[in-house]
């Protein structure tokens, strides 16, 4: 692949973002085809050093930043006429409510998330600690008091550990799917706000 060709593509691959950031990384990548050129490679094998260009513009999507890409979007493309303004200001009442209502609505359920999370290591932390403080516990009774004592607080203080390490792993499960939720759906947003599918 050419170096115009990988250009294009990459620039067709950024379609909906900022146009002044698809001409900084345009320019960029540019430069570094440029400069692998330089150091002796040909322009086939420095062209083919970048990646593809679709997947170069993905890497670029995820670690834009949401909110250039909101700002972008919401960005008025003509002035407004004088109608149109007062209907935004008339109709407020509502549609700012309504949209108040959904943000809220979202990081609730955002929130409630991280909240179940939160209790399954509150959980995982108190039986570590329960089968910790059991072991303990029974050694004293095991061998100087009541050692039947001793073997069920032994027997409980080992039985909270397997459930500790249940509800790590459940806890750890859990935690790592959020994280890939909200990766996920702040990609499609920034796709979303690009105007188009993900890529």
């Amino acid at each position: 692949m050419k170096k115009h060709e990988f250009l294009a593509a990459l620039e067709k691959g950024l379609a909906g973002l900022p146009a002044a950031e698809i001409a900084a990384r345009v320019a960029f990548f540019g430069e570094m085809i440029d400069d692998r050129m330089e150091e002796g490679l040909s322009e086939e094998a420095a062209v083919a050093a970048m990646g593809a260009p679709d997947e170069v513009a993905a890497q670029i999507v995820k670690e834009m930043p949401l909110g250039t890409l909101i700002k972008e979007k919401i960005k008025p493309r003509r002035r407004l006429e004088t109608w149109e303004i007062v209907l935004l200001v008339v109709g407020a009442p509502l549609w700012v409510s309504l949209l108040v209502s959904l943000i809220s609505g979202i990081v609730s359920l955002y929130a409630s998330l991280w909240s179940g999370i939160a209790s399954l290591w509150a959980a995982f932390g108190a039986t570590v600690a329960s089968a910790v403080g059991g072991v303990l516990a029974s050694l004293p009774l095991f061998f100087v008091e009541d050692p039947a004592k001793g073997l069920f607080l032994l027997g409980s203080g080992v039985a909270a550990a397997g459930v500790s390490i249940l509800l790590f792993y459940a806890a750890l499960f859990l935690t790592k799917g959020l994280v890939r939720l909200t990766k996920a759906c702040a990609l499609k947003l920034k796709y979303a706000c690009m105007g188009r599918s993900e890529g």
